[in-house]
């Protein structure tokens, strides 16, 4: 690595500032840890109405920086503040923008304006950056909303060296053809080779065209989406950067996920004091109101209530699952059939499934400290986190094979000892099905299941490694800009 390698990481949502989902997560804990290698990293997010962002933000950098959208003129400013020992955050300040109920909408709808809002972040911040002279090597975005950047960069005749990081190709920032206008690329720009997507205007598309490099969160999902299968449409233009797409799986912060130092546990443990782990479980049966005895498996799910997540081929074979005599506990929100569907299959499998429609932190580590097993049977899967959280506290994932999942669990194999969970290929609720049984099978073993165990906590899914690898990104990034600037 350069010396003192300077990273601006700009994404939508960061921890412990602003989080939805798993992404202000990722950024937070990549920051710390590229701080940790010598990185001088800075991070750049929009300055939402939240506390823990006023607490931070005492110092403004930059007051009423003016950017047009469309025919409209709009001022901004930047806020900025230090976390860790000498990470800077740059926060771009427009109330009427970012002074919201939710980050992107509310009652699960879009704000109508999220575009207008995402092109006015990107807009500012690069002007910031001119303005006052900042000298980053490396530019990492992350997403839909902050892919705007590298296009306004290239296109405006800029040489900062690019990333762009796809957490989920789901999620591609699609908004009306005139956006194309308001963004300030014109008509010429609303082309398939550019940003048009079946007639509308595609953000995503921006960071995948214009990024000097980009990545994705495991390297599975950098081959899937390059296949009609997972691409969303975006596979041909995906496979036409195949060259600069590479694929990172995401790391754990095991500062907060760790068996040995939870404080959300009834009885913490360690790979030599496994057995402390019952305790746990019989927590977990007692506070979601089970009535199963510990000695049977317990399955796990901390889950978006989506179609993503596999809800449709668990639903048909729970009842089997639970007559094989396992209790289950799901915690998660989501879309109201799913809701809906898993409460009442909770009042028919009383005593033996518990359903919490929310979302909850220290139940979340409940379940990952007192199940037996975690099941994820996603029909697409970027990364995933819940299966490295399991395997560290020793709880034994179910996937199917797509993704991160793909990436991260292997297979057991009960003659040679080898392994660390149940995978199944085909997207279809008896494939699932035999997985679970496969599982229970192993579960009544207790030789063969201590085995299992061991060899998850065994396992090492540190952010430290990924965030070495995203370090020689950005060297390649640097790389390649340097060469096209050249020729």
């Amino acid at each position: 690595m350069r010396e003192s390698l300077n990273v601006l990481i700009v994404s939508s949502e960061i921890v412990p500032f602003a989080k939805t989902g798993g992404l202000g997560d990722v950024v937070g804990a990549l920051a710390k840890n590229l701080e940790n290698l010598g990185v001088n990293v800075s991070l750049a997010m929009p300055k939402y109405k939240k506390q823990e962002i006023d607490e931070i933000a005492k110092e403004i950098g930059a007051k009423e920086i003016e950017v047009k959208i469309g025919d409209e003129i709009f001022k901004g400013s930047v806020w900025k503040g230090e976390i860790g020992s000498s990470i800077k955050v740059y926060f771009v300040d427009n109330p009427s923008f970012f002074y919201r109920e939710e980050l992107y909408g509310v009652g699960g709808n879009d704000y109508p304006d999220n575009h207008k809002r995402f092109i006015f972040f990107s807009l500012v911040l690069l002007e910031f950056i001119k303005k006052k002279n900042l000298n980053f090597d490396v530019i990492h975005c992350n997403d839909w909303q902050t892919a705007l950047i590298p296009a306004y960069i290239k296109l405006r005749g800029n040489n900062i060296p690019t990333l762009f990081t796809i957490h989920n190709l789901a999620y591609k920032g699609l908004f009306p053809p005139e956006t194309v206008v308001l963004s300030g690329f014109g008509w010429n720009y609303f082309t398939p080779e550019y940003f048009e997507f079946y007639n509308q205007f595609c953000f995503l598309k921006g960071g995948i065209k214009f990024s000097d490099i980009i990545n994705t969160v495991s390297e599975r999902y950098a081959l899937e989406i390059q296949t009609p299968e997972f691409g969303e449409g975006l596979d041909g233009f995906l496979k036409a950067r195949s060259d600069s797409l590479f694929g990172i799986l995401n790391g754990v912060d095991y500062d907060v996920w760790n068996p040995t130092t939870d404080p959300h546990l009834k009885s913490r443990y360690t790979l030599r004091s496994i057995g402390r782990k019952k305790i746990n479980k019989e927590d977990l049966i007692k506070e979601c109101g089970l009535e199963i005895d510990s000695e049977k498996p317990l399955i796990g799910m901390i889950t978006r209530l989506v179609d993503q997540k596999g809800l449709d081929i668990l639903l048909p074979v729970l009842d089997e699952i639970i007559s094989m005599g396992a209790g289950m506990v799901i915690l998660g929100k989501g879309d109201e059939y799913y809701e809906r569907a898993l409460k009442e299959k909770a009042k028919k499998l009383k005593g033996k499934l518990s359903v919490k429609i929310e979302f909850n932190e220290s139940l979340a580590h409940k379940i990952e400290g007192g199940a037996d097993m975690f099941l994820m049977p996603s029909r697409y899967e970027p990364c995933g986190l819940n299966q490295l959280y399991s395997m560290k506290y020793g709880t034994v994932p179910i996937v199917r094979a797509v993704g991160g999942l793909y990436d991260s669990v292997k297979e057991f194999n009960p003659k040679t000892g080898t392994g660390t969970g149940f995978r199944f290929e085909n997207y279809r609720s008896e494939e699932l099905l035999k997985a679970v049984k496969r599982a229970i099978r192993v579960f009544k073993n207790k030789e063969q299941w201590e085995r299992l165990i061991k060899n998850c906590m065994k396992e090492d899914f540190s952010w430290e490694k990924s965030a070495k690898k995203y370090i020689k990104l950005y060297e390649l990034a640097i790389g390649k800009n340097l060469k096209e600037r050249v020729k």
